[in-house]
């Protein structure tokens, strides 16, 4: 089955995960300083936040001098 136009949403599938891979969380957490190689264990590691992006709307520059 196929989904109906007025249901599909703009962006074609692009979301934000809400769940990282452990591979992802290990290096969120290297980049802040909180993991260590020889000390941690990669087994039950922490929660971490995801980062959300939301992009804008540019806003219109008017042309004042040449056009009207």
């Amino acid at each position: 089955m196929t989904i109906d136009k007025s249901l599909k949403v703009k962006r074609g599938g692009i979301s934000t995960r809400s769940v990282l891979k452990r591979s992802e969380r290990i290096a969120q957490m290297k980049a802040k300083g909180a993991f260590d190689d020889e000390n941690t264990s990669p087994i039950g590691l922490p929660k971490t936040k995801v980062v959300k992006i939301s992009m804008k709307k540019k806003k219109k520059v008017k042309e004042e001098d040449g056009k009207k």
